[in-house]
């Protein structure tokens, strides 16, 4: 059967089916729930920390990961040459082979890119999603998103205990994070600022920033051919519009006189 994964940025979808939620609302629990919430605010950089790396770990457990010497994995390493820290973060790339066109990026820098999406694009194509998906890490959209993520799922009992010590997340617990991520989105204000970000951050590593209005191309024609489906539509249909993010990446790059490949 088809697995669904979840994503920060352009990308969106589900890794896990949550629980269903049970109709009736327990007053007491839930002003319960909702002090500890307000407790979890305080969530420590160190503790966000070992969420995002268990949730990485599990993604990763959980997919198909290619192999260093797949021809997957070749490409993606030579794509991603020089681009190793973004905004003091480091960053990892890693393939997952299923049939899924999609990629996310976690708050940690971990950047996973799915066969499928690389099916279908171009080394330039697929430049310009990573470098959107890395401006939002660096512009801690992603990390943002996360700690709201963590907020809103039932882990709010979870991380709002009086304990100092954070607690492995249980199967149920990351199948709740998952819920709650896949239904996060982004402003379109943080959609352009990571454009934006992607675009300086490709031309700063000596690539073609042209790759990222060349990545916007390419999704628009997903939205309206062959792949055209629930799923495709699903993906885009947040997102700032993609003529408008298509001409403001190829006026930046015009005018600061690259070539288009």
């Amino acid at each position: 059967m088809k697995k669904k994964f979840i994503t920060f940025v352009v990308l969106v979808a589900a890794l896990l089916m949550a629980t269903p939620c049970s109709a009736q609302f327990n007053l007491g629990k839930g002003l319960s729930a909702l002090a500890k919430g307000a407790q979890a605010l305080t969530l420590s950089d160190a503790d966000m920390a070992n969420y995002v790396k268990e949730y990485i770990t599990s993604m990763d457990s959980k997919n198909p990961v290619s192999a260093p010497d797949s021809k997957y994995s070749v490409r993606l390493a030579n794509l991603t040459s020089g681009l190793t820290s973004a905004d003091g973060i480091p960053l990892n790339f890693k393939v997952y082979e299923v049939s899924d066109v999609n990629a996310f990026a976690c708050p940690d820098g971990s950047v996973r890119v799915f066969a499928a999406l690389m099916d279908v694009m171009s080394d330039e194509e697929l430049l310009g999603v990573i470098g959107h998906e890395i401006g939002h890490v660096a512009l801690r959209h992603s990390k943002n998103a996360f700690k709201h993520a963590l907020l809103t799922s039932a882990l709010r009992d979870a991380i709002g205990s009086a304990s100092s010590t954070i607690g492995a997340l249980t199967d149920s617990q990351l199948g709740d994070l998952a819920e709650a991520l896949s239904s996060s989105k982004y402003s379109q204000k943080q959609e352009n600022q990571a454009d934006d970000f992607g675009y300086e951050f490709l031309k700063g590593a000596g690539k073609n920033p042209w790759a990222m209005a060349l990545s916007f191309e390419k999704l628009k024609s997903l939205q309206g051919g062959e792949a055209k489906s629930n799923l495709v539509n699903q993906l885009f249909s947040s997102h700032p519009d993609l003529n408008s993010r298509i001409k403001r990446m190829t006026q930046r790059a015009t005018k600061d006189g690259f070539a288009k490949p």
